[in-house]
């Protein structure tokens, strides 16, 4: 085996935050590549001795080549799959292109691609599909031979078609679906992907080549449908075909519903009109493994959400990118007003004691009070576009940075001290959220919960102002409420104060993600 490192990029996404432990239990060496370092540094994998971690971005080919240097493999795993950026296309062009250049000035012997199947000469298919189609011209018009894995629908827990697929079934006893839904797909689980993905490497007969990739059913999405339906253990579902639902309608509508946005919710459901099955099945012969049917990779799906033992998700995907106010509390260098509000209580109790209400937070458990009042605003938010508060978070008792937290984003994790979360709901101006936990004396220690709010022009000042009592009464309910979960004494408050300035400016860092949570 080769000692040298394999490359992943797009580590942190969905597949390739499972690729990565799958190469190094397989005894390879492997760098990580993301566009955030603290986000790759809290994943479970990081602290692995087998495992390097960079931070680039493909856009940016100095960083890039970088990346690259003494690799002698790559497994290319990013794509614009957020279609509300208008030039994802030509953002795909550009990434693959920088790949090309970076491959070849390290004198790598192979880039692996994971991209869509879809038939180029289709006037129909979608132009998220004809984009990884040409992402995958690029690569393979490059002097490094480029195997090229073309995939249909993924299955698996934490997959965005999966948990699209999940919410719509598991909600409509009645569906009125596109027409498309009788199009023929060849779904494939996330295990057999990843197992393929593994197996180019160990096989020289993949190299440069082409290969469909998919399980061993051609149904159509109606029958998939029906399929989860018996293995959720739901009530039969009534599926009727309506001529009006576009694209745009159907994504509108899978974004009131489900988990995923409505930017992600129109490629995916724009490639409902593409027939995706496989034309070229040599690969199973080159990699033979067991292909698991639609039934068996829902079930385990499922088996896996109930257990919680979700490995990625769909919403890990994207860069980390704080805006710089987030850790420069001076206002005049961050160039605008910093709103606050924020409030303190002391316990007789441990930071230990206090940290486990709040990496519990979200999801589930909620927000601790004014639980009508979160939902609302949920609704509120998915109804302007936002995320909403149905998104959840991965891990009912873990969090890591990056992590989707309802409609917050998790910036810094340090456990049992630190909780910062960033909005991500619409909102007319930036925010974030942090908790900080302090030893005092006497075994007492402080939990401060600070609301800070860059507001962007008039409407982001009549925002907070008109919002400023419900937030001093909504923060000292949650103190209240968490201090009664942690159930040790409250020594004093909660009370109001006023944080100190932050003169000095630091990235946010991530602890050893092994004790977050």
């Amino acid at each position: 085996m080769d000692r040298r490192p394999v490359l992943v990029l797009g580590a942190t996404g969905y597949v390739g935050g499972r690729l990565v432990p799958l190469l190094y239990e397989a005894g390879y060496r492997v760098r990580a590549m993301g566009r955030s370092l603290p986000k790759l540094s809290s994943r479970p994998w990081a602290q692995h001795p087998s495992v390097e971690l960079v931070e680039g971005d493909v856009l940016n080919l100095d960083s890039l080549k970088e990346a690259c240097r003494g690799c002698w493999a790559a497994f290319y795993l990013v794509h614009s799959m957020n279609t509300a950026q208008k030039d994802f296309a030509e953002a795909d062009r550009r990434s693959a292109r920088n790949m090309v250049a970076a491959a070849a000035h390290a004198n790598m012997e192979r880039i692996i691609y994971l991209g869509g199947l879809g038939n180029p000469d289709d006037p129909t298919l979608s132009d998220h599909l004809r984009s990884r189609l040409e992402v995958g011209k690029i690569l393979q018009s490059g002097p490094v031979p480029t195997t090229w894995l073309r995939s249909a629908m993924i299955l698996g827990s934490g997959s965005a078609s999966f948990e699209m697929l999940r919410y719509l079934v598991d909600r409509l006893p009645v569906m009125f679906t596109p027409p498309w839904v009788e199009t023929p797909v060849q779904p494939i689980s996330i295990r057999n992907v990843l197992n393929y993905l593994k197996g180019c490497l160990e096989h020289e007969e993949t190299t440069g080549q082409t290969f469909d990739i998919g399980g061993p059913e051609v149904l159509t999405y109606r029958r998939l449908i029906e399929i989860y339906a018996e293995a959720a253990g739901l009530p039969r579902r009534r599926i009727i075909p309506v001529g009006f639902l576009t694209p745009r309608l159907s994504a509108l509508w899978v974004h009131l519903l489900t988990p995923v946005p409505a930017s992600i919710a129109k490629p995916l459901a724009e490639g409902l009109m593409n027939e995706v099955t496989c034309k070229d099945n040599r690969i199973r012969e080159i990699i033979p493994q067991d292909l698991l049917d639609c039934r068996e990779t829902i079930r385990r799906a499922l088996e896996r959400i109930e257990q919680q033992r979700v490995e990625a998700c769909w919403t890990d995907a994207g860069a980390l990118l704080p805006p710089e106010w987030t850790y420069c509390g001076d206002a005049w260098y961050a160039g605008g007003t910093i709103m606050e509000c924020g409030y303190r209580i002391v316990l007789r109790a441990t930071p230990e004691e206090i940290w486990q209400p709040i990496v519990r937070i979200g999801g589930e458990t909620g927000w601790y009070y004014g639980g009508p009042l979160w939902r609302l605003r949920g609704w509120m938010d998915r109804l302007l576009g936002g995320a909403g508060l149905r998104r959840g978070r991965r891990n009912p008792v873990t969090l890591y940075v990056g992590d989707a937290l309802d409609f917050w984003r998790v910036l810094d994790v340090s456990a049992p001290y630190r909780l910062l979360l960033l909005a991500e709901m619409r909102l007319p101006g930036e925010a974030i959220l942090e908790f900080k936990i302090t030893p005092i004396q006497k075994g007492e220690t402080e939990l401060q919960q600070l609301s800070r709010f860059v507001p962007r022009g008039f409407l982001g000042m009549a925002y907070w102002y008109s919002l400023y009592g419900a937030h001093q009464w909504l923060f000292k309910g949650m103190l209240r409420t968490i201090a009664r979960e942690v159930g040790r004494p409250v020594v004093r408050g909660p009370r109001r104060f006023t944080p100190k300035l932050q003169l000095t400016c630091q990235l946010p860092r991530t602890n050893n993600p092994d004790t977050a949570g």
